[in-house]
């Protein structure tokens, strides 16, 4: 914010009158929007912990309700499949494993996760609510697998699509010249010489 205010406010001086207002207030906007874009490193690896997170989601809840389905102790399903999925994920169930193994509340472990990374909320609100209520968690899992797989799909597709429209929209402004001055500009000549001897 201070470095947008302070090119503005640079460029109104050095240019002077309404046009440096006017240069220094776009200025200052083009600034703060992209400064609002950059990100520090520690930002960058965050988003790309929470959209790996967000990945593995489908696999890691399938896992989960195979395990829990078998009869397996909530603390020994959560550690195997935290050592069969990678990073990130894998590392955090082994953790939430071995809390649940020493005693911890689920409703604890699972909030705590969610909290942390919001891309597996929709699996800790899943796991709280199986625990509380005392049902099995197999089936909402495998539900909220499915729906994050859609979900991801139709994202690609929507992806697929709009990527198309910009690989098209160059040629699009390549070709509109060209069909204005070969298709309009003809017959606008032409009508305007024809009315011209006809006047």
């Amino acid at each position: 914010m201070v470095l947008a205010a302070g090119a503005g406010v640079g460029a109104a001086v050095l240019l002077g009158g309404a046009v440096g207002v006017v240069v220094g207030a776009v200025l200052a906007a083009g600034v703060h929007r992209w400064s609002a874009r950059v990100r520090s490193p520690t930002e960058r690896r965050a988003v790309l912990e929470e959209e790996l997170l967000s990945r593995q989601l489908p696999l890691s809840a399938e896992l989960l309700a195979a395990c829990l389905g078998s009869a397996a102790s909530p603390s020994a399903a959560v550690s195997a499949v935290g050592r069969s999925v990678g990073a990130p994920m894998g590392p955090r169930l082994v953790a939430i494993g071995a809390e649940l193994a020493l005693g911890a509340p689920p409703e604890l472990c699972w909030s705590r996760l969610g909290e942390q990374h919001p891309s597996l909320a929709p699996l800790a609100r899943c796991l709280v609510r199986t625990s509380l209520g005392g049902a099995p968690a197999a089936e909402p899992l495998i539900g909220l697998a499915q729906g994050r797989r859609t979900a991801a799909a139709r994202a690609a597709h929507a992806r697929v699509r709009r990527a198309g429209v910009l690989a098209t929209a160059p040629l699009g402004l390549c070709f509109l010249p060209a069909f204005v001055l070969i298709g309009v500009v003809p017959v606008v000549i032409g009508l305007t010489a024809r009315f011209a001897q006809g006047g």
